[in-house]
């Protein structure tokens, strides 16, 4: 089975519910995007010194194969969505996190290469959730995604702050 469909030459991709669009179109945007995240936080995973980060970097990389699933489709009727335990979850890390890193005021990214690798994903879930909130002032978008996708960047940011704190 070849990968190659010959269609991309002409501009543009199908949505797993079967729709034909052009590959700059706003959900294509917002999926490559979300895959685009998804490809650095693998980078970071393995840069990281903390199990607990890892695995909790691990955990963000499958739902984002739920939101990308829901990105995909346009009847939103294939593969898992994400649901209210996936953002009880985030809450409960984003608590977690909180309660462990000592926050004062603006932080240089950078202070290790851990932290630095993670605030890059976190500053491309921030445009991840941009096209994704422009994509839904055209069409519907669960209102899960958009909470969902909301926090992704408070746990982020969070996760670099205590990979900071471990070195």
């Amino acid at each position: 089975m070849s990968i190659s469909t010959g269609r991309g030459d002409k501009g543009k991709t199908s949505l797993w519910s079967g729709e034909e669009v052009f590959k700059d179109d706003l959900r294509v945007e917002s999926y490559g995007t979300v895959d685009e995240l998804n490809s650095f936080l693998g980078k970071a995973k393995h840069e990281c010194g903390s199990a607990i980060v890892k695995s909790a970097i691990h955990n963000i990389q499958k739902d984002l194969f739920k939101v990308s699933s829901e990105l995909a489709s346009k009847n939103n009727k294939k593969g898992k969505l994400i649901n209210e335990e996936d953002i009880e979850s985030m809450k409960n890390q984003i608590n977690y996190y909180e309660a462990k890193v000592d926050l004062k005021g603006f932080v240089v990214p950078g202070l290790t290469t851990q932290s630095a690798y993670i605030d890059i994903c976190r500053t491309i879930a921030r445009r991840a959730e941009r096209r994704i909130v422009s994509l839904s002032r055209e069409e519907e978008i669960s209102e899960k995604l958009l909470k969902y996708i909301n926090k992704l960047s408070d746990l982020l940011y969070l996760l670099a702050r205590y990979e900071d704190q471990i070195v």
